[in-house]
């Protein structure tokens, strides 16, 4: 099963389990792909998390740790290193590579508008 996680210190506030299993129904992935959410205290709780998940492939990263985030990854995209901050964490062949899919959502806006 591929497993994506939610990151973040407090999650009551987030729709993004809900919308996902919705996702995952629609598009009949919802025996293969799974979409859960990881409260942790600090971002140092990080590392063990990671380490403790079996199948987790993508982690979204919500606030406040989207630029402390940055310190436990292997790499970063160059959009995520210009801005400084990271909302997606990809695991790919061991390593986490971190990204910000903020940015398109946000020049999409501004230059539709």
């Amino acid at each position: 099963m591929r497993r994506f996680f939610l990151i973040g210190r407090t999650l009551g506030h987030s729709f993004s389990a809900r919308y996902f299993a919705e996702k995952f129904a629609r598009e009949g992935l919802a025996d293969a792909c799974r979409y859960d959410m990881c409260e942790i205290p600090e971002i140092d709780s990080l590392p063990e998390l990671l380490n403790s998940i079996q199948g987790a492939v993508g982690f979204n990263v919500t606030i406040p740790y989207k630029q402390t985030v940055i310190e436990h990854l292997d790499e970063l995209t160059p959009i995520a290193k210009q801005l400084g901050a990271v909302n997606t964490i990809l695991r790919r062949d061991g390593k986490l590579i971190g990204t910000n899919t903020d940015y398109f959502g946000f020049h999409s806006t501004i230059t539709k508008s």
